[in-house]
């Protein structure tokens, strides 16, 4: 499951926003996952790949629903302050919510 603060559903079920950053020691998803996100529904996990915050462009925050790098990384601030300080690694969760006759598929 994927948690997200209520700002960001509206954004995932538009298909607007389709990946999040974040925080871990390892990576706790992969690639193929199918997953939930409460308030938005089922989605498919298509990539999950290790990043340098600091190295993150304007065109990597559009997809997580920000319109610059640095708006990103302050919000990554915001929501992960004890990670950032215990040096936990930066993941790029890239994923698309599944069509409705796909929500209610168990695989």
């Amino acid at each position: 499951m994927l948690l997200f603060k209520k700002k960001f559903l509206e954004a995932i079920r538009a298909g607007q926003k389709t990946q999040t950053i974040r925080l871990w020691r390892y990576p706790r998803m992969r690639s193929g996952q199918r997953s939930y996100i409460p308030g938005a529904g089922y989605i498919r996990i298509t990539a999950v790949e290790e990043v340098q915050l600091e190295t993150l462009t304007d065109a990597d925050a559009r997809p997580d629903g920000f319109d610059s790098a640095d708006q990103l990384r302050q919000e990554i601030a915001k929501l992960y302050p004890q990670q950032l300080a215990d040096g936990y690694r930066a993941y790029r969760v890239v994923f698309h919510l599944l069509p409705p006759e796909e929500q209610k598929k168990k695989t």
